[in-house]
């Protein structure tokens, strides 16, 4: 391994690199707060270092307050980033704060050694709250997920078959291009079970995965640690699992194009169109819709829903993640702005229970809802939705992740716990 693979494989979460880090952060933070230490101990008396003490602390408590204070605006009232941010988050951001105040002052103040250790305080307090904030999130796991925007080798769909089943499965990097829909999708992540790999394959069950917004289709893969999962069922099956296809439903990190037909691109006709038909030509893919499942995670998860709601005949099975009652940006009319020519009526009709009542009843459909038992808003979400999908007809089981928020640890129990029982329905 060259030290560039060694940096990159860094694990961001592991405890033995995280409370080390942490012990120095407060270190460094102490000296710089507290009184010099002088060779006489009668420093440490003096009225004029103990009042500076009090100046640097006040001031670094004081930034730690209006960052909790603009936590509260911007994600209890005004919503920005539409979860509400949790507790460890708001504490990290006004640790943050604190230190940085609390260097920023440190160098207005002056004293050589104390400036020295507030310059390596400044890049400490930036650092070390994002590491903790990672840890609530698990978003990334290691160095390389950070700095790479495609880890994945490319898909050759040449490749010569392996000579024996392999004992994992390949993870690529592929391109689907939007013949039918001209949606200008980014490069898709496909998982090639170890069936999938030997010569003359049967056909197997397809899952379209879809990560969350902002996000990106190898997101489920690195921060939810799809391929382990899958992996594991392979093994426990005789190398067969799903292929899984992990789909770019935005065209670009932040824009949510509420997986339908729009001015934003013909989403839907991409995912139910486009995205089979290449799979069927270039995968061993299974032609019977019966066997095609969904995955998906908070945005992903809502339109995972609308798929199979929307398309009964296309999909039979979905594990939604965190999902939203219906496709939402901002408002009921900004969204209908945006994708329903202004239309809040049209926007309410792309709701997934109101394809629910559609589409009923629905006949061997399954569907798995998951979020973290912490994560109240959207724990209530899947429970209204596995109450229209029950009366609709489609087989639902809700099952909250311990002590998880909205966040990937959240979705990596829920694809260890509930992915492999998708995969038995979509197998039989």
């Amino acid at each position: 391994m060259t030290v560039t693979e060694w940096l990159l494989a860094t694990q961001l979460q592991a405890p033995s690199k995280l409370v080390p880090i942490d012990l120095a952060f407060v270190v460094v933070a102490l000296l710089v707060l507290l009184p010099a230490v002088r060779r006489r101990a009668a420093a440490w008396h003096s009225r004029a270092a103990w009042r500076g003490v009090g100046l640097r602390a006040g001031i670094a408590a004081a930034a730690a307050v209006v960052v909790l204070l603009a936590c509260w605006v911007t994600s209890d009232v005004l919503n920005l980033f539409g979860v509400a941010l949790s507790p460890v988050t708001r504490m990290w951001c006004a640790l943050a704060a604190a230190a940085l105040a609390l260097a920023v002052t440190a160098l207005v103040q002056g004293g050589r050694w104390r400036r020295a250790v507030a310059v390596v305080l400044v890049p400490a307090a930036l650092l070390v709250p994002a590491l903790g904030v990672n840890v609530e999130f698990a978003k990334y796991p290691t160095l390389g997920t950070v700095v790479q925007s495609d880890p994945y080798p490319a898909f050759d769909p040449d490749a010569a078959p392996a000579a024996t089943m392999p004992a994992v499965g390949e993870v690529r990097t592929v391109t689907i291009p939007g013949r039918r829909s001209h949606f200008d999708a980014r490069p898709a992540i496909v998982y090639l079970p170890p069936a999938a790999l030997v010569r003359d394959p049967r056909p197997l069950p397809v899952v379209l995965a879809f990560a969350g917004q902002p996000g990106a289709p190898s997101d489920m893969f690195t921060a939810g640690q799809m391929g382990t999962v899958l992996d594991a069922y392979a093994r426990a099956h005789h190398g067969r699992a799903p292929i899984v296809l992990s789909v770019d439903q935005l065209s670009a990190p932040g824009r949510n194009t509420m997986c339908v037909d729009s001015r934003l691109g013909d989403v839907d006709t991409y995912v139910t169109r486009d995205v089979p038909a290449w799979a069927e030509s270039h995968l061993p893919v299974t032609p019977d819709r019966s066997h095609w499942g969904l995955v998906g995670f908070s945005q992903g998860a809502t339109c995972a829903v609308q798929f199979l709601t929307g398309h009964p005949s296309d999909f039979a099975a979905a594990l939604a993640i965190s999902s939203e009652l219906q496709p939402i940006d901002q408002s009921p009319q900004h969204s209908a702005d945006q994708a329903f020519g202004g239309s809040v009526a049209r926007w309410r009709a792309a709701a997934p229970r109101a394809l629910m009542a559609d589409h009923a009843p629905y006949r061997g459909h399954d569907l798995w809802l998951t979020a973290g038992s912490s994560d109240r808003e959207f724990t209530e979400n899947a429970r209204l939705l596995g109450a229209a999908a029950a009366r609709a007809g489609i087989r639902t089981r809700f099952m909250p992740a311990p002590k998880s928020g909205h966040d990937w640890n959240t979705v990596q129990w829920s694809l260890r716990s509930q992915l492999p029982q998708l995969c038995d329905a979509l197998a039989d």
